[in-house]
C-alpha cells in the first residue's frame, strides 16, 4: 500500500480534532467513481504522473469522479464518508497526488492506493484508532503547490520559488541559498519599504545610508546590489544614474532574495545576489480590504479587491490603491504617494494563462542628509532649502505574463514590461570640508524608458526510471533609455546650529549637462536540471550575454560607444539525504559591466567578473511548517574599478574577497506564532587596490557580524474578547569601516521593534507597529565625508476592514 499525502500533511505537527460525528451514519458499500477499461491495468505509479486538472469547485463525490477521469485512476469511496463535503477548485498542471491532496485538505480522508492502481478513499486514523479530521490550519504553500507566484497569506514560510532557477522548484531542492519574504511576514511586520522588507534576512544589509529615502540600498554578502540587482516579476529593474522610482511593497505579495552570483540566468549583476519582487495577482475567489494607516505626521488610506469579474467567467480581476500623506522624521521632509494597480487575468482554458499587470505611482519626497564632519546636530536638523528639497518621481508600468502548456512536457512562458520614469531631483547641502561656507546646489531631471522581455520554453520528461530530466532555455532582452539634465551651482550659507533659510532666491544653478544613456542587452540562456533517483539533482546552466552601450553627450555632442559580451556558467548539486534534509553545493559566476567616460579610462573598460563557491544543508522538517537553512561561502570580484589620484584616472585593478556563513530559521507554529533568526558572518577582505596601502583591509560598510530575530504570539480570544498579537524583533548591525582605508570604526548598533493586533471582530482589526522602537540614534554609514543616521523611531497604527 502506498499511503497518500493527507497522512504526510498531517505528520507536520497541526492540530487535529476528534470528528466522531463524521462516522455517525451507517457505512454504504464502496462507490467506484472512475473505472477504466475493465480489461486495461491502471499502474499503481500513475498517482504520480502529471495531469492537467481542470476541477471546479463542487460536492467532493462529484470532483473525485472528475479527478478519476481526468487522472486515468479508478477511484473508490464509501458514499457515508463523502456525503456533505465540498471540494475546493483544482486547476492547472501538477501530479495527480498532488490534485488528490488539494481535494481532500480539511475533509478528514485520507486516501490509499492498491498494488493494481486503484485509489481508495478513507477516513484518517490517529494512533488512538479514532477517526480524525485533517488539517485545521491550511497552508497556502502546500495548497498552491503547482503555482509558487500564489501569495502565502497565512504563513512565514515559503516551500517553492521560481527565482532561484526559473522553474517551480521546491527550495529544499535548489542548489542555491533563497529567502523568501511572504506576503503573511510584509502585512504582520507592516513594512513601508523594500529596504524593511529584507532587513530580517540573512546575508542582507539594509538601509545602509538611514534617513536618505532616494533609493532602496541593499547590500548582499558584502556587495551592493541596488543598480543592478533588483528584479520585478522576474524583470531587471537597473539603475543607470539617478533616475529611478522606488517601488510601493504595499502593491507586492512576495520577495525573495537569491544569493550569490546569479549572471547565469539573469545577466548583468554583481555577485552579491537579487532581489525579485512579485506584483499582487488576480484570485478566482473574491476578496478585499480597505485599510487606514495613521501616526505622527502620516495618513494613509488603502484598498485591494480581487476576484472573478463574473460568474463562471475566464476572468478575474484585482485593483490595488493606496494613497498617503506623511512626513518623515527630518525636518522640512516628505513621504506623499500615490499608487493605483489595475491587474487581469484570463484563463480559457486549463493550458493557457494570460495576466496583465499594470500600475501607476507618484510619489514627492524628500531626500535625506549626511552631516559633514564636525557638526553635532539633532539627526532631524535641514541644512538644505525647503522649496529646493525633492526627489519627486511618477512612474506607469504596463507588462503581461503569459504561460501556455503545448503539451503535458513542453510549456512556453513569456514575461514583458513598459516602464516609463520622471525624475526631479532637487538639493541644496553643506560643503562636507566647509560647513559654514556656501552650499552647493544640485538638480537633475530626467526621463526614462525601459522595455524588457524574457521568453522561456520548458520541457520535462522522465527519461526511465531513474532519471528526471527539466530542461529550461530562455531568451530575453532589455532595453533602456535614460535622458537627464544636469545643474550645478551654489547657495547662501548657514549656519547649521541656527539655520535660517532663504528661499529659491538665494540658489545660483548653472546648466552642467544633458546626457542620455541607452543600452540593449540580448541574453540567452539553457538550464539542465536532471534528477536521479529522487535523491540527487544535477544543476547545469549557462548564459551568453551582449550588451551595446552608447553615452550620448547630448550638450558636448560627444557619444562613447562600447559593446559587451560575456559567457557566465553555473554548476549546481543537491543531495536529497531524506524528505527533510538536502545538501547543496554551487560555483556560478558574475559579470558587471563598467558604465563611464571612455576618457577617464586610459587602460580601456573590461567588466567587472565575479566567482562564488558555496555549500548548504537545508532542513523542512514534516512535523512543523518551518524551513532552516545554513550555507558557507567564498565570492571574488576581479576587474573592480577604482580612481587612482596618482594618476587621476580610473583604473581596473581592484580585487574583493568575501567569505562566510549564513543561517536563517523562519517557523509558523499553527496559527499562534511566528518565528525568524538569523545570522550572518562575513570576512571580506580587499585583495588587490588602486592605493596600495589598501591591500588586506576590510571593504567600507561591510559588518563582519550581523543577527536578527523576530517572534509574534497570538492570545485566542474568549467569549467577546478578540484574537489578540504581540510581536517584536531586534535587528543587530556589527562594526564596520568606514572607508578602504580603514581610519575609522563605526560601532554597531541594534534596532527593536514591535507590533500589537488586535481583532475587534472576524473582520475588523487594529494594529499598531513600532520600528526603532527605544528611538536608538546611531551612525549607519559615514560616506563621501557625510556621516548618515538611521531613521528613528516610528509608530504607526493601522485599522482595517477584510471580506
Amino acid at each position: 500500500m502506498n499511503n497518500g499525502g493527507a497522512a504526510r500533511l498531517q505528520k507536520r505537527g497541526r492540530a487535529v480534532v476528534i470528528a466522531t460525528a463524521l462516522m455517525m451514519t451507517t457505512a454504504l458499500a464502496p462507490v467506484v467513481l472512475f473505472a477504466p477499461d475493465a480489461n486495461a491495468q491502471v499502474s499503481a505509479g500513475a498517482i504520480n504522473a502529471e495531469h492537467t486538472f481542470d476541477i471546479p469547485a463542487q460536492s467532493l463525490t462529484s470532483a473525485l469522479a472528475q479527478f478519476g477521469v481526468q487522472a486515468g485512476v479508478q477511484v473508490t469511496v464509501d458514499g457515508a464518508l463523502a456525503r456533505g463535503i465540498d471540494a475546493p477548485t483544482i486547476n492547472g498542471t501538477m501530479r495527480a497526488s498532488t490534485a488528490l491532496e488539494a481535494l481532500l485538505r480539511g475533509s478528514g480522508l485520507d486516501y490509499d492506493v492498491t498494488s493494481d492502481g486503484t485509489v481508495v478513499i478513507e477516513a484518517v486514523t490517529s494512533s488512538a484508532g479514532e477517526e480524525v479530521l485533517d488539517t485545521l490550519r491550511v497552508e497556502a504553500n502546500a495548497a498552491d503547490a503547482s503555482d509558487p507566484t500564489n501569495a502565502i497569506t497565512d504563513s512565514f514560510v515559503a516551500s517553492r520559488s521560481r527565482t532561484a532557477s526559473k522553474t517551480d522548484t521546491p527550495i529544499l531542492d535548489a542548489s542555491a541559498a533563497v529567502s523568501v519574504v511572504t506576503e503573511k511576514e510584509m502585512e504582520t511586520r507592516n513594512v513601508q519599504d523594500l529596504q524593511q522588507a529584507v532587513s530580517y534576512t540573512a546575508g542582507v544589509q539594509a538601509g545602509e545610508y538611514g534617513s536618505d529615502v532616494r533609493y532602496d540600498y541593499v547590500r548582499i554578502r558584502g556587495f551592493g546590489q541596488t543598480n543592478l540587482g533588483t528584479y520585478r516579476d522576474g524583470l531587471s529593474s537597473r539603475i543607470y544614474n539617478f533616475t529611478t522610482s522606488r517601488p510601493e511593497t504595499y502593491g507586492l505579495q512576495q520577495v525573495d532574495v537569491l544569493k550569490g552570483s546569479t549572471s547565469s540566468l539573469f545577466g548583468m549583476n554583481g555577485p552579491g545576489g537579487l532581489v525579485n519582487m512579485t506584483t499582487k495577482r488576480p484570485q478566482d475567489e473574491a476578496s478585499g480590504e480597505v485599510l487606514t494607516t495613521f501616526g505622527e505626521n502620516h495618513l494613509r488610506g488603502a484598498g485591494d479587491v480581487t476576484g472573478p469579474v463574473g460568474e463562471n467567467s475566464n476572468w478575474s480581476y484585482r485593483l490595488t490603491a493606496l494613497w498617503q500623506d506623511a512626513e518623515r522624521g527630518q525636518d522640512y521632509s516628505q513621504d506623499d504617494r500615490i499608487y493605483v494597480a489595475p491587474a487581469f487575468s484570463y484563463t480559457p482554458n486549463t493550458d493557457t494563462k494570460l495576466t496583465i499587470l499594470t500600475s501607476y505611482s507618484d510619489r514627492e519626497s524628500g531626500l535625506g542628509y549626511g552631516f559633514p564632519a564636525g557638526i553635532e546636530t539633532s539627526r532631524d536638523a535641514f541644512f538644505g532649502e525647503p522649496d529646493f528639497n525633492n526627489f519627486d518621481t511618477e512612474e506607469t508600468n504596463i507588462g503581461y505574463e503569459l504561460s501556455h502548456q503545448i503539451n503535458d512536457k513542453l510549456e512556453f512562458r513569456q514575461n514583458a514590461r513598459y516602464t516609463h520614469v520622471d525624475l526631479t531631483y532637487e538639493t541644496v547641502y553643506l560643503n562636507d570640508t566647509t560647513p559654514l561656507g556656501n552650499r552647493y546646489a544640485f538638480a537633475i531631471y530626467g526621463e526614462l524608458d525601459r522595455f524588457a522581455i524574457d521568453n522561456q520554453l520548458q520541457y520535462d520528461t522522465a527519461i526511465n526510471d531513474t532519471f528526471d530530466s527539466k530542461t529550461l532555455v530562455g531568451l530575453d532582452y532589455n532595453r533602456d533609455q535614460n535622458r537627464e539634465r544636469r545643474f550645478d551651482g551654489t547657495a547662501s550659507p548657514i549656519d547649521p546650529y541656527n539655520p535660517s533659510y532663504c528661499g529659491i532666491s538665494c540658489i545660483n544653478l548653472n546648466f552642467t549637462s544633458d546626457t542620455e544613456i541607452t543600452q540593449a542587452a540580448y541574453g540567452l540562456y539553457a538550464q539542465e536540471q536532471l534528477t536521479i533517483a529522487d535523491d540527487w539533482i544535477a544543476t547545469v546552466g549557462g548564459r551568453f550575454d551582449y550588451v551595446q552601450s552608447d553615452t550620448d553627450t547630448i550638450s558636448s555632442g560627444t557619444t562613447d560607444e562600447r559593446d559587451d559580451h560575456k559567457f557566465t556558467s553555473r554548476f549546481g548539486l543537491t543531495y536529497k539525504a531524506t524528505n527533510e534534509v538536502s545538501v547543496y553545493g554551487n560555483y556560478s559566476e558574475s559579470y558587471q559591466p563598467v558604465y563611464s567616460s571612455l576618457a577617464s579610462r586610459p587602460d580601456g573598460v573590461k567588466p567587472q567578473e565575479g566567482t562564488q563557491y558555496e555549500l548548504g544543508v537545508k532542513y523542512q522538517p514534516e512535523a512543523i511548517d518551518a524551513l532552516f537553512t545554513a550555507a558557507v561561502f567564498d565570492l571574488t570580484q576581479e576587474n573592480v574599478s577604482q580612481y587612482d589620484s596618482g594618476s587621476a584616472t580610473y583604473k581596473q585593478i581592484g580585487e574583493i574577497n568575501s567569505r562566510g556563513l549564513e543561517l536563517e530559521g523562519k517557523m509558523s507554529l499553527g496559527e499562534q506564532t511566528n518565528m525568524m533568526v538569523a545570522y550572518t558572518f562575513l570576512d571580506a577582505e580587499i585583495k588587490d587596490d588602486a592605493t596600495a596601502a589598501n591591500i588586506g583591509n576590510r571593504p567600507a560598510n561591510v559588518p563582519k557580524h550581523q543577527a536578527s530575530a523576530w517572534l509574534d504570539y497570538t492570545i485566542p480570544g474568549q467569549g467577546a474578547l478578540g484574537d489578540l498579537t504581540l510581536g517584536g524583533g531586534v535587528r543587530f548591525v556589527g562594526e564596520r569601516q568606514r572607508n578602504d582605508g580603514n581610519t575609522e570604526t563605526l560601532p554597531s548598533n541594534s534596532v527593536f521593534d514591535a507590533a500589537i493586533n488586535y481583532a475587534v471582530t472576524d473582520d475588523v482589526s487594529l494594529s499598531v507597529n513600532a520600528t526603532n522602537l527605544l528611538d536608538r540614534e546611531y551612525v549607519s554609514s559615514n560616506t563621501f565625508g557625510s556621516r548618515y543616521y538611521g531613521e528613528g523611531r516610528t509608530v504607526l497604527a493601522t485599522l482595517k476592514y477584510s471580506w
